[in-house]
């Protein structure tokens, strides 16, 4: 039985080679399916290849130092360690009591950039105003947590804040790092034919659209959606949109008209421009005078300065102006608190610092809150007449329009003279006409002749 084992064995030399063959096959075959990194078929394929060929040593070598430059490469590449401890959250700040959350509008800062402590990082638009998140400790951030466009609630974490910052790489893809060999898969295959194969994929014949009738010479041509730009409104575009449909809705609104000569008034801030700038530091604009004779016209009309509360009417002992101020994310109303015990100076610079926050975003719920009468300036945009609308939850709003040159009769005369439509709109449900007409008229009073607030007459 021997003998006749040895003769086959003799007779077929290839055997021993066809084995070997299809060892190599095999372990080709399970290093392929295995993923990158693992070295546990590395090492049964260096016993296998020991086993039959020696020249395929050379081979494993090239496998083995292959597999640890990738992990190398992506430690290399992290930005930075959780186990310093020094990792810091940045959280939505809270907004205000009457708000409950809003939309992450934008982030300021991209991950991997350095911030320093209180630094903004991201806005948050509401409804009423735009939270600004600052960085709690100065550092570099490590990861956003949270999208634009999420809604965020008081305390919610955004961002991830890395303490110490510092040996802080930023290894992109792009630069150069440890140079790696190529990987195992194409060490091995570089003189074999591929294991892989591909099917060629075929897009299906797109189904014949409908023929579309075409337009008649007379049927108007709707935009096509290439020379459209659709964009979504933003928190507080919303919120100003329900608040005026709601005050059509609620308000019996009624418009009475009155124009203003402007002469003493601008001849009052030309004569004493230079000295009030140079005691106050503020420029004297004419706003500051539409509002104390705002505030004598609610002192005159006490209804004007009131609110429909139920079935109850709420008289108010206090006077909150709040003065309309156009920013490029919508329209926001800061108010000028009891405007009626300031002085002209006090007025104009509380003017400037609210203008100012509005523009940049930064006005506070308080410092919007509440309001007894509103002021509208349209004539800034040239607006010449208007009907503006009352802003919830108050009964009246004074609209000031520009000022252009008209011919007057003054003391039987042609003269031109600098002259300003006003218009107040009101809640006819609470103020009757006499009080409007009233108070437009003490308005006007006070203005062509400002020294009527010296004298209270």
């Amino acid at each position: 039985m021997l003998g006749l084992i040895r003769r086959r064995v003799a007779s077929s030399p290839s055997i021993l080679g066809q084995s070997l063959s299809s060892i190599r096959s095999i372990a080709n075959k399970e290093i392929l399916l295995q993923p990158r990194g693992e070295l546990c078929p590395v090492r049964n394929y260096s016993r296998l290849i020991l086993a039959g060929s020696s020249p395929s040593i050379r081979t494993t070598r090239d496998v083995l130092g292959s597999v640890m430059p990738e992990p190398i490469g992506q430690m290399w590449s992290m930005h930075f360690s959780s186990e310093t401890g020094d990792l810091v959250d940045a959280v939505v700040p809270f907004m205000g009591e009457s708000i409950n959350d809003g939309i992450l509008a934008t982030f300021l800062k991209k991950s991997g950039d350095r911030v320093e402590l209180d630094e903004l990082i991201a806005q948050i638009e509401t409804d009423k105003v735009t939270i600004d998140v600052a960085s709690p400790e100065s550092g570099v951030i490590e990861k956003f947590v949270a999208n634009e466009g999420d809604t965020v609630e008081p305390g919610t974490k955004i961002a991830v804040i890395l303490k110490s910052g510092e040996g802080v790489s930023h290894v992109g893809p792009s630069e150069k790092a440890v140079p790696q060999p190529s990987s195992p898969v194409e060490t091995i295959d570089k003189n074999q034919p591929s294991k892989v194969e591909t099917t060629p994929v075929t897009e299906k014949p797109k189904a014949p659209s409908p023929l579309s009738p075409k337009p008649s010479a007379q049927e108007p041509q709707l935009p096509t959606k290439e020379r459209e730009r659709r964009i979504p409104m933003t928190t507080l575009r919303k919120r100003i949109a329900k608040r005026l449909k709601d005050s059509q809705n609620t308000y019996a609104m009624l418009t009475t008209f009155n124009e203003v000569d402007m002469t003493n008034l601008m001849k009052l801030r030309s004569d004493f421009k230079d000295a009030f700038v140079e005691k106050h530091g503020v420029k004297l604009g004419l706003m500051s005078g539409f509002i104390k004779a705002a505030a004598s016209g609610l002192q005159n009309q006490p209804a004007i300065n009131a609110v429909i509360d139920g079935d109850d009417i709420v008289y108010r002992d206090y006077i909150d102006i709040s003065v309309a101020v156009g920013t490029p994310k919508g329209l926001v109303v800061p108010v000028i608190r009891n405007a009626d015990k300031m002085n002209f100076a006090e007025i104009e610079k509380e003017i400037n610092a609210l203008a100012k926050k509005a523009t940049e975003g930064r006005l506070s719920i308080d410092e919007m809150a509440g309001g007894s009468f509103t002021i509208s300036n349209g004539g800034v945009y040239g607006s010449l007449i208007s009907t503006p609308i009352i802003n919830p939850p108050q009964s009246a709003i004074l609209g000031m329009h520009s000022i252009v040159n008209r011919p007057m009769v003054v003391g039987g005369e042609i003269v031109p003279r600098p002259m300003m439509y006003i218009a107040l709109t009101y809640d006819h449900r609470l103020i009757d006409g006499r009080e409007a007409v009233y108070f437009l008229r003490r308005v006007k009073d006070v203005v062509e002749d400002p020294r009527r607030l010296l004298l209270d007459v």
